[in-house]
């Protein structure tokens, strides 16, 4: 009963976590999928040219001095150019990468929503128009038709 007690003590004391905490350390293996080679533009991650070793080894310094993610991004910026990464920034020209296939995307489907509805009912009114709209049936066969109807029905 003590322990369990104690142990309740311990988990209520015990510092949390807060998301305005320390960033956590950042990796190679992060930071490289992120990151572009300069010379070959190619994903860090795949990239074998001198360069790219070049780069890992700057982004391994950053690492050692304690950087988190962000900031070796901003200083790969700094060092090699926004052409750096892989995804382009959020914000100025570049910020049509990140809206324009959303929209294009809700564009198709509202003129889907208005142009199906206007095709069933054209295909309808086609279908109606040309059931109701045949040649008159002769006399004779439409009393033939009956007796024919009438004799398997």
């Amino acid at each position: 009963m003590i322990v369990a007690m104690a142990s309740v003590s311990i988990l209520t004391t015990a510092p949390v976590a807060t998301a305005a905490g320390p960033a956590p350390k950042a990796s190679l293996t992060d930071i490289e999928y992120d990151v572009m080679c300069v010379a070959c533009h190619e994903s860090l991650a795949v990239a074998e040219s001198p360069q790219a070793d070049s780069e890992r080894s700057y982004i391994r310094t950053l690492i050692a001095q304690g950087q988190d993610k962000s900031q070796i991004e901003h200083a790969l910026v700094a060092q090699y150019g926004p052409a750096v990464l892989a995804l382009p920034p959020g914000h100025g020209f570049n910020l049509t990468v990140y809206v324009l296939p959303p929209a294009l995307v809700a564009a198709g489907i509202a003129l889907l929503v208005v142009t199906i509805p206007r095709w069933r009912r054209r295909a309808r009114a086609a279908a109606g128009a040309a059931s109701s709209s045949g040649p008159p049936l002769d006399p004779a066969d439409a009393r033939r038709l009956d007796e024919d109807l009438a004799r398997y029905g």
